[in-house]
């Protein structure tokens, strides 16, 4: 396993929902079609049949290629999609339904779960170790099962490669300072944090908006920078942040093509770093908006270099040997994006999905994390569009929707 894939804060699943609408025969039945996918997929992705393991040396993961195999559950639900809204702003414990839970199987890093709708649609819920694959990795490997499922292809039209050794770095002496996380003493704090009354939130953020926002800098900056410098200000004033503490602004950034010679196509661990941007409470919520989006914009730059990249996984064999964990701190926003990952095109010989659901709880500190979706594909308002997934505690929740609503006003 690389430095990145060690990385304390991955070693969680992660679970995702996708939505499939019925076709016009009902001839071929998904289950079986997804189980034979899956299963001829293994051929190739054979580590996610085997078990997740620590080292008794070293403390480092390991794959044990046990060909064990995977939880795969078939399951029905007696109502339709529909009735759902397909899913579209589901609450995290309603979606829990749909992704598999197995009870007693120990180092399983892949899970799947299909579900039948009365309408003749159905889900495809996946967990999957983040330890063993990134979003890119995790998407490669799902639309592998789709091509499969098909019948299309007989065998993946992207193979996968392992090479985990490429991305090992070197700790640097213990004795050099790191550049991260910033002192925790130094961090703005929250009177609503800690909590237990955790809720999950999904806002939608129309073509219009996004247009109104990128004009608040006549610079040149994408949607993820200008949007991300939003939503960094409108938790921070959600929480009720002290204004002379620090915050941190972290966005996972991929390095696949950064490296040389760039990564085979068909790696499916993890190959992300963090850029990084820290300013206090102050800078953030009282200077201009285009200026912390210029910050986010700069701070991606420098990630995006080689010399970065090894810097990082350098420091980054330090924090796996101390096995540090991000805290929920509600100082630090960590922003992944998942709308250029192609979640929607897998086709498992229904067409695409209409609908992408994540069901994140207790990741990276929980209210630390945001991710970027595509929209809903059924609702035609939200073409080129976006939504935004959020963790917050249940009373900073309403004051978030609130910032959230200026994005609608002219």
């Amino acid at each position: 396993m690389s430095t990145i894939d060690n990385d304390p804060n991955l070693n969680i699943n992660c679970q995702t929902i996708q939505v499939y609408l019925a076709r016009d025969d009902d001839e071929k039945d998904p289950v079986d079609a997804i189980e034979k996918g899956l299963s001829e997929a293994l051929f190739y992705y054979y580590p996610l049949a085997g078990r997740l393991t620590r080292h008794d040396g070293d403390g480092r993961l390991r794959v044990n290629c046990t060909g064990e195999g995977v939880p795969f559950t078939p399951a029905s639900a007696d109502c339709t999609l529909a009735s759902l809204d397909h899913l579209n702003h589901i609450s995290v414990e309603d979606a829990s339904r749909f992704v598999p839970q197995a009870a007693g199987v120990t180092g399983c890093h892949l899970m799947m779960q299909v579900t039948r709708f009365a309408c003749g649609g159905f889900t495809v819920g996946m967990s999957l170790s983040h330890a063993v694959c990134d979003g890119f990795g995790a998407n490669q490997f799902f639309r592998a099962v789709a091509e499969l499922a098909s019948g299309r292809h007989d065998a993946p039209t992207v193979k996968p490669v392992w090479e985990r050794d490429r991305l090992v770095g070197t700790a640097p002496p213990e004795h050099l300072a790191m550049p991260f996380p910033v002192d925790k003493s130094s961090l703005a704090s929250s009177p609503l944090l800690p909590s237990t009354d955790l809720v999950q939130g999904s806002f939608d953020v129309d073509a219009e908006s996004l247009r109104r926002l990128k004009t608040v800098s006549c610079e040149s900056l994408t949607t993820l920078e200008v949007l991300g410098a939003f939503v960094w200000r409108a938790k921070f004033r959600a929480l009720e942040m002290n204004l002379d503490g620090n915050t941190q602004f972290a966005l996972s950034i991929g390095i696949r093509s950064v490296i040389s010679p760039p990564l085979t196509d068909g790696y499916y661990g993890n190959a992300c770093v963090s850029s990084l941007v820290i300013m206090t409470g102050r800078e953030l919520c009282e200077g201009p908006l285009s200026k912390v989006a210029m910050m986010i914009k700069e701070s991606k730059r420098t990630a995006g270099t080689a010399g970065y990249v090894w810097s990082w996984l350098g420091i980054m064999e330090r924090v796996n040997q101390e096995k540090k964990k991000i805290e929920e701190n509600g100082a630090s926003l960590i922003v992944t994006d998942w709308r250029h990952l192609g979640l929607l095109e897998a086709d498992f010989g229904w067409k695409s999905s209409v609908n992408v659901v994540p069901v994140p709880w207790g990741c990276f500190g929980s209210s630390n994390l945001s991710i970027f979706l595509p929209p809903f594909c059924l609702d035609k308002s939200m073409e080129g569009g976006l939504r935004v997934h959020m963790c917050l505690p249940r009373i900073a929740m309403a004051r978030f929707e609130e910032e959230m609503e200026l994005l609608k006003q002219n």
